[in-house]
């Protein structure tokens, strides 16, 4: 982040920066994404789908407040290198597949489908930007940063419980 010089604050990068995988080129969105998946595992092993929802809403403002302060010291409304915003998104597009593991007592690993659908439709609404994905994207704040990755995250996991129920109801049964 170029800006205005101000001092750097490390626990906000941190958390902006999801432990700094921002940083990573090309597509740091992307990158962001794929470093979810890992605690969407971990979080899902440790506390099912209830303890991915708390993780999410604990991401979401935790990481506001890190963006609200990266901005302050940002020449971009949006700076690349930011991804809790994809991190949390992420995990709002796979809390139907933690759901779906939970409900059918299997582990969440055996859901690879659905992880593959959550993360290429979130990658899809996040870049395509559409309806209120790019209305956020569009506010030029901290909340817009956050807000177009949640939306985003929504669309996906309806895009994700579609697939899953079209897959049962005509591939399996």
């Amino acid at each position: 982040m170029s800006g205005t010089g101000a001092k750097r604050d490390v626990m906000k990068e941190a958390i902006g920066f999801f432990f700094w995988t921002g940083l990573l080129k090309p597509a740091p969105g992307t990158w962001g994404s794929l470093a979810a998946l890992p605690f969407v595992w971990l979080l899902h092993v440790i506390g099912g789908p209830w303890l991915l929802a708390a993780a999410i809403v604990g991401a979401y403002f935790l990481g506001l407040w890190a963006i609200r302060g990266l901005l302050t010291t940002s020449d971009s409304e949006d700076p690349s290198e930011i991804v809790i915003d994809e991190v949390v998104g992420m995990w709002i597009a796979m809390l139907p597949v933690s759901f779906g593991a939970w409900a059918a007592g299997a582990g969440i690993l055996a859901l690879y489908p659905g992880w593959i659908a959550a993360f290429l439709a979130f990658r899809l609404f996040d870049i395509w930007k559409p309806w209120l994905v790019g209305r956020a994207d569009r506010r030029g704040d901290a909340l817009g940063v956050m807000l177009d990755d949640v939306w985003a995250g929504v669309f996906a996991g309806v895009v994700t419980l579609v697939l899953a129920a079209l897959s049962h109801a005509f591939l399996m049964g």
